[in-house]
């Protein structure tokens, strides 16, 4: 249960920060078998966003939602974390969940997730969250590591992004 204490602990909004704690801890406890069985990363922020649609009534909670506004949501970011040839206006992102104003600049939260059995670094996803935050004026981000693949379903890491 450390992770819980280390992001409240770190967060610059403890109201905020208690609402994602809950909705981990949900998903912890109802949807265990997603961890254990090593889910598709997918699954896993699908059932996240679920438990934190509960907790931010007033917000729309969306999974890989790539817009903004009309236009494809994209990110000025390093060669490494590039997903398209064409930098010069940026690469197509798409965040694992974000919690929003739809078809507003309003976005509150930008969550990356990864699991533990992952064999592809964090660096990108941590540039990610950087860049939501100061390209797209995402007010919090976060990055949250599953541990996957064990008997006990839990989180390594639960990190805010400044």
């Amino acid at each position: 249960m450390r992770w819980r204490e280390a992001l409240i602990d770190n967060a610059t909004d403890s109201e905020i920060a208690n609402k994602v704690a809950c909705a981990l801890q949900r998903l912890l406890d109802v949807d265990p078998f997603l961890l254990v069985a090593d889910a598709n990363e997918r699954s896993i922020s699908h059932r996240l966003g679920v438990h934190l649609n509960s907790v931010f009534e007033d917000w729309d909670v969306d999974c890989e939602y790539n817009r903004d506004g009309h236009e494809p949501k994209k990110l000025r970011l390093s060669d490494n974390c590039t997903n398209q040839s064409d930098q010069e206006e940026g690469s197509r992102v798409y965040p694992d969940i974000i919690v929003h104003r739809r078809n507003s600049s309003d976005n509150l939260l930008v969550i990356e997730v990864k699991k533990s059995t992952s064999k592809i670094s964090r660096d990108c996803d941590l540039e990610k969250l950087r860049e939501y935050r100061s390209q797209l004026g995402y007010k919090h981000a976060l990055f949250v590591e599953f541990c996957t693949k064990e008997s006990k379903p839990d989180i390594n890491v639960a990190r805010w992004i400044g």
